[in-house]
């Protein structure tokens, strides 16, 4: 009878068992096992860890039985230098598994995953070689359309042809055998993008083509979003390669939309959530019970779809558009209670000139909520939004790029792998083909708690210089910071002194005031409670306690006034004990101030009476 050949293409794979400086090694076999999975052959002279566990299944006992009593499984010779170390076995002979799970357990001695534990010798794992692995019977996905190389593909191509595509114009001519391996798609993806993507990018495309190529199935439900609003189908077909001539969509999948769409504010939280995830395709599956309560209730907009749409849409963004943000409207100033658009305007104003620009003041004055709403306005959606917190031990490498250790979660190896940080995550999408219109927004919440010279490295240059590049650190890449990418952080001054900034910050942000002392923060409980049809009361007390505090940096915000609990019984009371006068205790530390006398409820009362 003749064995099974090695299966073509397929390197050797290793498990590292760190606990005897040792490794198992092997590789699949061209047969199959009576589980449907490729059969394994586990060479001589792996080792293998003499200690069954409790997790491994009678069968795996059994087997590891056998093989002792055959000569296949051998004790390992003494090691001097290791005269504690635990017992372990070595492969007298090649031994054929009947999956690469069960010779996974026969070398640890528990139940593990195959696909997962064998690594090539990069580290890669032996799921990357395969092509089919298992998944669940129905998936949701998103695929994002509405900015393909400056192109919106969504009404104008996806709901008028019926399909759901990636672009790919560097790949190869797929095999018509099965799904690609994603080693097959890391390896086309390197050879076709070289020079045309960075790393970061191609990992992300190796990513998402392997994702639409092998775990999208027909019948999984795939959603869209546009005009800020979310649009669902179901997948009805397998994937195919087109000939298209501009390279927007190369990869295709039937899809049957659904007529309808669903307004980004009315969506489920969780979802909402995912759809803020960077990637063109975003495996959704743990939101499909909310997906699928949307499809079943879909609202009634009138969606145009046809030819006609096809042909206003893409004339719409085949031209190239020049950089800008939308216009401020009253509409839009009413929702953020800013007082007097014109502030807005100049808000706008500063973001296009300076590129970057920082709120600052007082907690609980709205910083960080008006910098993601302006961005979402000024960038289209949420899409073009990033936000990163900033804390006393974040780095360049958390930032921008560095190595970062991986571990393994079966071996607990450890190995260091050049990684994107948010910045460059940003950055690489915004220097897409055709999304040079596109304005793409980082949020730095808590900008001054970081070392911030630590933290930008070398991007301190870039900031002010955008036209010119600098030779990265880590990937030595030449990069420059794509001037669609604006920055907007904040900047808790009762945390830090703004004092405290340092001059290359100064020169390279605009500063911004938000503080209880100036609009449009000064008059935003007033006009809160007024929308909300409540007495002005709480501000009037919010507006006597500011008045009392020495120190501006330390003035107290109105938005913790704004929340439907301090309305309840006793709900002011209690924010005011336990929310505001400990900011207060904090800041009197040691002074022997009476911080109730000067600033509970009872004596603001009494002042308010007084002036009345």
């Amino acid at each position: 009878m003749p064995q099974p050949e090695r299966l073509a293409d397929a390197p050797e794979f290793h498990i590292k068992l760190p606990k005897f400086d040792r490794e198992a090694h092997g590789y699949l076999l061209d047969e199959l096992g009576n589980n449907g999975s490729y059969k394994f052959l586990l060479t001589a002279g792996s080792v293998v860890d003499a200690g069954a566990r409790p997790g491994l299944g009678e069968y795996g006992r059994r087997r590891r039985a056998e093989l002792r009593a055959e000569g296949a499984l051998v004790d390992a010779p003494a090691d001097p230098a290791r005269p504690h170390a635990a017992p372990c076995w070595v492969a007298a002979r090649d031994i054929e598994c009947n999956s690469p799970s069960a010779a996974a357990a026969l070398v640890y001695g528990y139940d593990a995953s195959g696909p997962e534990s064998w690594r090539t010798a990069e580290g890669h794992p032996m799921a990357d070689y395969l092509a089919l692995s298992w998944r669940a019977p129905r998936k949701a996905w998103l695929v994002r359309g509405s900015n393909v190389s400056g192109h919106n593909l969504v009404r104008g191509l996806w709901f008028a042809e019926g399909f759901v595509s990636l672009p790919g114009t560097y790949l190869p001519k797929l095999e018509a055998a099965g799904p690609p391996t994603k080693s097959a798609l890391r390896r086309f993806v390197e050879e076709g993008y070289e020079g045309a993507a960075s790393y970061n990018q191609k990992q992300g495309l190796v990513d998402e083509l392997h994702a639409f190529l092998t775990q999208m199935r027909v019948g999984d439900t795939v959603v869209t979003t546009g005009d800020n609003r979310l649009f669902l189908g179901r997948i009805t077909g397998e994937a195919v390669q087109s000939p298209s001539q501009d390279g927007l969509s190369n990869v295709r999948r039937s899809v049957d939309w659904f007529p309808d769409g669903h307004a980004y504010e009315e969506l489920p939280e969780e979802v909402r959530q995912k759809l803020s995830v960077q990637h063109d395709v975003v495996d959704l599956t743990g939101e499909l019970e909310a997906l699928d309560g949307l499809a079943g209730q879909p609202e009634h907009t009138g969606l145009a779809t046809g030819a006609d749409a096809a042909v206003r849409d893409v004339a719409e963004t085949s031209a190239p558009r020049e950089l800008s943000f939308p216009e401020v409207t009253a509409e839009m100033a009413a929702k953020l209670l800013v007082h007097d658009p014109s502030w807005l305007d100049e808000v706008r104003e500063l973001l296009l000139d300076e590129k970057q620009l920082v709120f600052y003041g007082p907690p609980g004055t709205g910083k960080t909520y008006m910098a993601m709403k302006l961005a979402e306005h000024f960038g289209g959606g949420p899409e073009q939004v990033k936000v990163v917190q900033f804390h006393p031990s974040y780095a360049y490498e958390d930032f921008f790029e560095g190595f970062r250790p991986v571990e393994d979660p079966e071996t607990r190896e450890v190995a260091f792998r050049l990684t994107a940080g948010p910045l460059r995550e940003l950055a690489d999408r915004a220097r897409r083909e055709g999304s040079a219109h596109i304005p793409h927004f980082l949020i730095i919440d808590e900008i001054n708690r970081a070392n911030l010279a630590k933290v930008f490295g070398e991007l301190y240059f870039l900031l002010e210089y955008r036209r010119r590049s600098l030779r990265l650190t880590y990937s030595g890449d030449d990069f420059t910071l794509p001037q669609n990418l604006f920055v907007i952080g904040t900047m808790n001054t009762a945390d830090r002194s703004i004092a405290l900034v340092d001059a290359a910050m100064r020169r390279r942000f605009a500063f911004v005031e938000l503080s209880p002392r100036v609009e449009p923060t000064a008059g935003m409980l007033a006009r809160w409670l007024a929308g909300e049809g409540r007495d002005q009361e709480p501000a009037r007390l919010l507006d006597a306690l500011n008045s009392r505090i020495d120190d501006a940096d330390f003035a107290i915000g109105p938005s913790y006034l704004m929340k439907p609990g301090v309305y309840r019984e006793k709900g002011l009371d209690r924010t005011w004990r336990t929310k505001i006068l400990p900011l207060l205790e904090e800041h009197h530390y040691g002074e022997g101030i009476d911080i109730a006398a000067r600033y509970g409820l009872e004596a603001l009362y009494e002042s308010i009476r007084d002036r009345a």
